[in-house]
């Protein structure tokens, strides 16, 4: 199948990689010139322009955007409706709002253009081991495109979710999941290194044998053994912990449905806090312990 990609970052390039090992046509369009040419270099044809990408593929076209989520979607969206025509599909493959979804498909529908909201999981692992895809919009475009998701995907890897905004839905709730999963597993090692036992042990080998039989064994427990054995107290990195949207699109989801979420709620604030140096709470905590109960206050961190 003749597809074009756009947007050849950590994971359109690997993507565009995978379809063009498992025999697809891939054009491939970014801002980066010298992200085209690694593509072509690879097999992939190279366009420059959303009205050369529509050119380079024939009708009905597939067009799969990996951009961030967002006003660079609808953008990129708006720029190839002159190129595209009645039967022709976009997917959007990123970390898109379900909503977002709902209003692309019924502006798109008017003109005669399909689209599939497409869930990526994988990481930069997906190159090697497949992707996870969860995909939502019309049956029939979802069939149109399934030799290309069952190209990405890991064995079984992927599913039609419903209608449009399904697919990015069970990733925004997957990628929560993911929040409370990761958090656990730090307080966790932080419980560890902070007893009586921490000095002696090895970290990166509970992670290995926490993943040999435990009922809390994961993928995320691999690449967290990987971790601790290039750093074992991962004194390199800083505790600084980004959101990229989803955790919070799914405490909102939680809050607006009414359904209790604490474990993911509280792994999205834990990021939070992470990005702050000192808590003005925490030292409103301090000023109050010391004024009812005389308790002895700090005046510089340690």
């Amino acid at each position: 199948m003749e597809i074009g990609m756009i947007g050849l970052g950590k994971m359109g390039l690997n993507m565009a990689r995978r379809l063009l090992f498992n025999g697809h046509g891939v054009a491939v369009f970014d801002m980066s010139a010298e992200k085209i040419k690694e593509a072509e270099k690879e097999g992939a044809r190279p366009v420059y322009s959303l009205k050369e990408l529509a050119g380079a593929l024939r009708q009905p076209r597939a067009v799969w955007i990996m951009v961030p989520a967002g006003k660079p979607v609808d953008e990129t969206i708006e720029g190839l409706k002159p190129h595209l025509s009645a039967g022709d599909c976009i997917i959007d493959g990123g970390n898109s709002f379900y909503k977002d979804d709902i209003r692309r498909e019924g502006e798109l529908k008017r003109l005669g253009v399909n689209y599939v909201d497409a869930g990526v999981s994988g990481g930069i692992w997906g190159l090697k081991n497949g992707y996870c895809i969860m995909a939502g919009g019309e049956k029939k475009h979802f069939d149109f495109i399934e030799p290309v998701l069952k190209s990405l995907s890991a064995p079984d890897g992927y599913l039609y979710c419903g209608p449009a905004g399904s697919g990015h839905f069970v990733k925004m709730v997957h990628n929560g999941i993911e929040y409370g999963m990761m958090e656990a597993y730090g307080e966790g090692f932080e419980l560890l290194k902070s007893s009586r036992y921490g000095d002696g042990l090895d970290f990166a080998q509970v992670a290995r044998l926490w993943n040999r039989g435990s009922v809390v064994r994961s993928w995320l427990l691999e690449l967290l053994e990987d971790a601790f054995r290039k750093d074992r107290d991962l004194e390199a990195i800083s505790g600084y912990v980004e959101d990229s949207g989803e955790g919070r699109w799914t405490v909102k989801e939680a809050v607006d449905l009414g359904v209790s979420a604490p474990v993911i709620t509280g792994s999205l604030f834990r990021r939070f806090r992470s990005r702050q140096t000192e808590s003005f709470a925490e030292k409103v905590l301090a000023a109050l312990r010391q004024e009812f109960g005389g308790h002895a206050v700090r005046t510089e961190r340690k």
